[in-house]
């Protein structure tokens, strides 16, 4: 294909680039994958500290928004140790993933995302694609969408799926009943956390917080805000076979990043045409494709709120 024209299909990102572009792109950095952590984990506690020190009705309001995407944040930087971009050494990488993204909440290992994820890439927008489920039910009507919203916000989303999860792990193997030893090996490190967290609130005499500022993010705000990310990852997309036109990148100011797309999360085009480059190195992936004149084609939208429309673009049936 020539880039600079702009012509044909592009399958691989060699199409584009070249190797010594795609190693750059794909140099990671330890120190600025511990930096991720470090303003995940810090603005969770600045959030805390703040609503512990004046527990006003909107702080907490605005903190359940704040928090409930860092868990997300959470998701972005363990996706990015899924695909061993977080730290250079694999097992850093993956115990890191493991104790500081996915356990504080209902997660464990990230390897078994990884054999599934690794899926989603090989076979993006196709029929085997496991993560096809998301994108497919769009477009759909305005009043759907809306329904959806409201069972994210109201909890009933995020309680039907983490409620679905837990009995899982207490589930014995191959029969009915429950298997409480294998339950509480599978969730014991996650309670154990969590109990941290509580025994930190009540402290300093706000033990409610716990609840307002962790579990209920986790079952609104975070569910919430990763269906407007999935909608603008691979809903609607003009051409399922082409790479730059069969995910999306969404454009995102310091407000959405805030309460939305946290750490890069919205350069999904780019991240799809170059996995291995880490979320940090995205926006220059980003640049280098539209100074190669491929704007025109990408598939790329200026806000969540335009790609919204699209994904509400069907006319109720009669």
């Amino acid at each position: 294909m020539d880039s600079t024209t702009g012509q044909g299909v592009v399958e691989r990102p060699t199409d584009i680039f070249t190797r010594d572009e795609l190693r750059a792109f794909s140099v990671r950095s330890d120190l600025r994958g511990a930096l991720l952590l470090l303003h995940c984990w810090g603005s969770i506690l600045l959030v805390w500290t703040v609503c512990v020190l004046v527990p006003h009705p909107l702080l907490i309001a605005l903190g359940i928004g704040l928090v409930g995407t860092r868990q997300l944040g959470l998701g972005v930087i363990s996706h990015d140790a899924a695909h061993f971009l977080l730290f250079n050494d694999q097992r850093t990488n993956d115990w890191v993933a493991q104790w500081f993204c996915n356990r504080p909440l209902l997660g464990a290992s990230v390897i078994p995302y990884r054999k599934y994820h690794l899926q989603h890439h090989r076979f993006t927008q196709q029929e085997n694609d496991p993560d096809l489920i998301l994108s497919a039910p769009f477009p759909t009507t305005t009043a759907s969408l809306k329904r959806k919203f409201w069972r994210d916000l109201t909890g009933q989303t995020g309680w039907k799926q983490r409620a679905g999860a837990v009995r899982g792990f207490f589930a014995r193997k191959g029969g009915a009943g429950i298997d409480w030893a294998r339950g509480f090996r599978r969730v014991g490190p996650n309670l154990a956390i969590n109990a941290v967290f509580l025994a930190g609130f009540t402290a300093v005499g706000a033990w409610y917080l716990y609840f307002l500022l962790w579990i209920v993010p986790n079952l609104t705000w975070e569910l919430f805000v990763s269906r407007i990310r999935n909608i603008g990852e691979h809903a609607v997309v003009p051409d399922d076979d082409d790479r730059l036109r069969n995910t999306r990148t969404t454009l995102a100011g310091p407000l959405t990043r805030a309460l939305l797309a946290p750490y890069f999360v919205n350069y999904h085009l780019e991240h799809h045409l170059v996995v291995s480059a880490p979320c940090y190195r995205l926006p220059e992936v980003h640049r280098a494709l539209l100074d190669k004149g491929l704007g025109v084609r990408m598939e790329i939208r200026d806000s969540y709120a335009t790609v919204l429309r699209m994904a509400a673009g069907a006319q109720p049936t009669t």
